[in-house]
């Protein structure tokens, strides 16, 4: 048996392929939308896939089950009360899938989505009885359990969702042998929970001792307890748990569309009639200059869950990045689901060589001289990491307001006061001090490397 996980860091997101050595068959499990990899390391090994499997319709990210089947010609497999638009095979309880000496067989685990499965893995010439691991998805995570409130605008309530869930923890999933291997979809970094571990795999019999949400507990009680102090969910989840259940195109077919090289007067044109200008470079290179009106998100980081928070899915993106890194910007946009791109600006930043006229700056200030201005009152320090990191420690007198609040608490803030903007260490400072200076805030600076450098200065922290 061949059992490989996939990691995709800047979306904690896990996806397996589990392949037979002797008949050269294999399925993948909740694949990302670009398919290369699992193309690559089928080839290497020698398999062919001829089955996708989807544990769920993710909201966090569009899944590539339609890549791989018209890419390999696999069947696609969901879960038996699921609905989609294009073919596939439904998998209710006890239901296989055979590779030769290994089995896959689906339980039907809803309560993250009405819809969800995980899949038993059995390597026959072990134990055609006892698996060897379990593909939990979003039902049962290292460390935590799917949220049971990101349907809520789809028409099914926390509560009812958060009770199915209780039952297929407990009626289902502990019921394995406690050695049986945890897989899930998800690890820390997602907004699918609010305890994932950092780490990937784990067992039943370590989940059923460490696990919060797995301790003996009655179901309104456990109800209560995975529903409370989940993070907020950006507005594109619900986005794409939809279009992950449409035939939709490809992501070859949707970047052959957006790869377009586009002239500056193109930009400019684009940005006047309402497009939105998305520069994915490093976020100290975007301060020191960049085309007026862009917002930064860097490559670097959470990249596309923070274009899913900020940008908005009805107006066009112009990408402004590093040259060679087009393509990336689009596809990990691609990824999530953000097929409106209109081009990319050609050569870059180089393009406004001619033109200073439309290049600003972003002022990034050290820790020190930071604490010297706001001793004097003048600007207004602005936190926006998340509430449990405001918990830990902030800086005294700062406002609070979230990332993924500030662009509906715009009114909250003065027009006639300096702003200081900070978070950890530098990467969302400059998502929001580029959303400020796009909404016509004149005087935005940041504190360079954020509160960790602040404290790196020994300045005083609550």
């Amino acid at each position: 048996m061949i059992l490989h996980q996939f990691y995709l860091n800047c979306l904690a997101h896990a996806s397996y392929l589990i392949g037979d050595e002797q008949t050269h068959a294999a399925a993948v499990v909740d694949p990302q939308r670009d398919i290369g990899q699992y193309l690559e390391f089928s080839e290497r090994a020698g398999l062919r896939i001829g089955h996708v499997i989807l544990t769920h319709f993710h909201a966090d990210f569009v899944a590539g089950h339609l890549e791989l089947r018209d890419r390999t010609g696999a069947t696609i497999y969901l879960g038996a009360s699921a609905k989609a638009e294009y073919a596939f095979t439904p998998l209710a309880d006890g239901t296989s899938i055979e590779l030769g000496r290994v089995r896959l067989t689906a339980l039907e685990t809803p309560g993250h989505t009405a819809e969800s499965i995980s899949i038993l893995v059995f390597d026959l010439d072990r134990s055609d009885a006892e698996p060897h691991a379990v593909l939990t998805g979003d039902t049962l995570f290292v460390g935590d359990v799917g949220r049971p409130d990101l349907r809520v605008a789809l028409g099914w309530s926390a509560a009812d969702l958060g009770g199915m869930l209780y039952e297929s923890l407990q009626r289902k999933l502990l019921t394995l042998p406690d050695s049986s291997l945890v897989y899930p979809a998800h690890g820390a970094g997602s907004l699918c929970g609010k305890a994932l571990s950092k780490e990937t795999v784990s067992t039943i019999g370590e989940q059923r001792r460490l696990n919060y949400a797995l301790q003996p507990m009655s179901k309104s009680t456990f109800v209560d307890l995975v529903t409370a102090d989940q993070p907020d969910a950006p507005a594109y989840f619900t986005y794409d748990a939809v279009l992950n259940s449409k035939e939709r195109p490809t992501l070859d077919e949707a970047l052959a569309r957006e790869l377009n090289p586009m002239t500056l007067h193109q930009v400019l044109a684009v940005q006047e009639a309402g497009g939105q200008v998305l520069d994915t470079r490093d976020a100290n290179d975007f301060a020191a200059a960049h085309l007026a009106g862009s917002i930064n998100i860097g490559l670097v980081g959470q990249y596309a869950t923070w274009a899913g928070t900020v940008l908005s899915r009805d107006r066009p993106i112009i990408v402004v990045a590093d040259p060679g890194r087009e393509s990336e910007s689009a596809v990990r946009l691609g990824r999530i689901g953000f097929d409106h791109i209109a081009g990319y600006l050609k050569d870059g930043l180089r393009s406004l060589e001619t033109r200073p006229d439309l290049t600003v700056s972003t002022e990034r200030v050290s820790a020190q001289l930071a604490a010297e201005r706001l001793a004097s009152r003048e600007p207004l320090a602005i936190d926006v990491r998340t509430p449990r990191e405001r918990e830990q420690k902030a800086i005294e007198g700062s406002t609070h307001i979230p990332l993924n609040q500030l662009l509906g608490r715009l009114g909250d803030l003065p027009n006639d006061r300096p702003l200081l903007v900070y978070c950890a260490g530098g990467y969302r400072s400059s998502i929001a001090a580029s959303l400020l200076q796009l909404h016509r805030f004149a005087h935005v600076s940041e504190i360079a490397g954020g509160i960790t450098a602040w404290e790196a200065a020994r300045l005083p922290v609550l």
